[in-house]
């Protein structure tokens, strides 16, 4: 089977999955976070190089304070999960905002842990016209090689995203490097992860025909 060296990963239906359980919709943030470390270890397993998870944009954190509170959280246990792992490892995100974690800004320059054997890139308070700003600001340079005047100017073309949670729609994810990709929704919420979702993700993305418009 054909392992795409890039997977992107966008974890949908947390809130969903608590209000099925008759539970506040900020429980769900953490419910995420085994299934994030089960994928990262089936996808260390399958030689994937690089993995790109969704953690939250700056759109979400228009949300209620206790979800914004839930999900700020869960986002720094699972990098902080991750730095345990064999990662080579950045957060990416706008900084400069205060809606981003004091606590992962030392993760904000690549770094490696264990023997880095995937590369991980973390979006946390991300957005897209914040990852393209300079692109549109800096006019003289855009013949130029695109990808060093992005924010995300280290991350490489996604080959795959998965999408939990049913939603058809890419939700500001990386636009530059998912130009190309393939597409997978899952219709099942993320805390519910099983390996075989993965598998079937994988196995219909082999039976593509990628062209890259060639």
């Amino acid at each position: 089977m054909r392992i795409p060296e890039h997977i992107g990963i966008i974890p949908d239906g947390n809130r969903r999955w608590a209000e099925a359980r008759g539970l506040p919709k900020e429980t769900g943030y953490a419910s995420g976070l085994k299934p994030g470390i089960k994928l990262f270890h089936l996808c260390q397993e399958l030689g994937v190089k690089e993995l790109s998870y969704y953690g939250f944009t700056m759109d979400n954190t228009k949300r209620p304070r206790k979800q914004t509170e839930a999900f700020t959280l869960a986002c720094i246990k699972a990098v902080e999960m991750l730095s345990q792992e064999d990662a080579c490892l950045r957060v990416i995100g706008n900084t400069a905002s205060p809606k981003f974690p004091e606590k992962l800004l030392d993760y904000t320059e690549r770094r490696t842990f264990g023997k880095g054997s995937i590369k991980v890139n973390f979006l946390v308070n991300y957005g897209w016209q914040w990852d393209l700003f300079e692109l549109f600001t800096k006019k003289k340079n855009r013949k130029k090689d695109i990808a060093r005047y992005l924010k995300s100017n280290d991350v490489s073309r996604v080959d795959l995203i998965i999408r939990w949670g049913g939603r058809r729609r890419l939700s500001g994810f990386l636009p530059i490097q998912s130009v190309y990709s393939d597409f997978y929704v899952i219709d099942d919420y993320w805390p519910n992860f099983k390996p075989g979702q993965l598998f079937q993700a994988l196995k219909w993305y082999d039976n593509q025909d990628i062209t890259l418009g060639g």
